[in-house]
């Protein structure tokens, strides 16, 4: 049984005293133990945020670098975000992939060093609506996922998470049918068991991600493969992102 994931991207929101008291907040609001619940916090809060001890939130970082020191100056290593207890690392984020050159090589070298350092990896994949309009939907995210868990052995790629992110329903307010989101992500899930096994396909959690708010949170974590969301801005609201995390109470 896959225990559904939450988590809130902050992207670049939050100072940190921001950060610890929409934490504190939400750290006493969060009611369903049957929800992993994760916030990915910008790196000057994570530090903070893992000192607060949480015991129902855990934290993750919205970026990491592939090696593990270096002069590589402005990033941030997979150590680094091990020694302040982050749990969770996005990786391939569209934004990452649009404004700053990431490529399903990097998303896959990332993937390997958060392996490597215990943390585990939040991979995005998505099309964007001119991809989705030449119907090209089922081929790039096929390919994208087959290219980020390359090397990847059994074992490790069932600690990993994917979250489908179409990119035209990110932060516009659109976003895909409840039915449309599981139809993808059922190619999601159909990949990784030609990958590995129906079994290990069975056991990784694919989230859906774009517009997630509290008026469509319950019908898409009814869907039979999503097995959570990755929230944008209704996360930055801790008292609105309680409601989505306890989405079972909603009517």
């Amino acid at each position: 049984m896959r225990k559904p994931l939450i988590a809130g991207n902050w992207n670049m929101h939050k100072t940190v005293a921001e950060a610890i008291e929409a934490c504190r907040i939400l750290e006493t609001l969060v009611q369903d133990d049957q929800v992993e619940t994760v916030i990915c916090a910008p790196f000057t809060c994570l530090s903070a945020l893992a000192a607060l001890g949480m015991k129902k939130v855990k934290i993750a970082a919205q970026n990491m670098f592939y090696e593990e020191q270096g002069a590589y100056t402005g990033e941030i290593s997979p150590v680094m975000l091990r020694d302040v207890g982050c749990d969770y690392v996005i990786i391939g984020h569209s934004e990452r992939r649009e404004y700053f050159g990431e490529t399903d090589e990097t998303v896959n070298k990332k993937v390997h060093t958060a392996l490597k350092f215990d943390i585990k990896p939040i991979v995005c994949v998505g099309e964007s609506l001119e991809q989705r309009k030449n119907g090209q939907t089922e081929s790039l995210v096929t390919s994208q996922v087959e290219q980020a868990f390359s090397g990847v052995d059994e074992a490790d790629a069932q600690k990993i998470v994917v979250a489908y992110e179409p990119i035209w329903a990110i932060g516009t307010g659109e976003t895909a049918s409840a039915e449309e989101a599981n139809r993808v992500i059922k190619i999601i899930r159909a990949t990784l068991k030609n990958l590995y096994s129906e079994e290990v396909a069975a056991n990784i959690r694919i989230q859906y991600g774009g517009s997630v708010k509290l008026e469509n949170i319950k019908e898409l974590m009814e869907q039979s493969d999503i097995d959570g969301a990755l929230v944008g801005g209704a996360s930055l609201n801790p008292e609105t992102f309680a409601s989505m995390i306890n989405y079972k109470s909603l009517k």
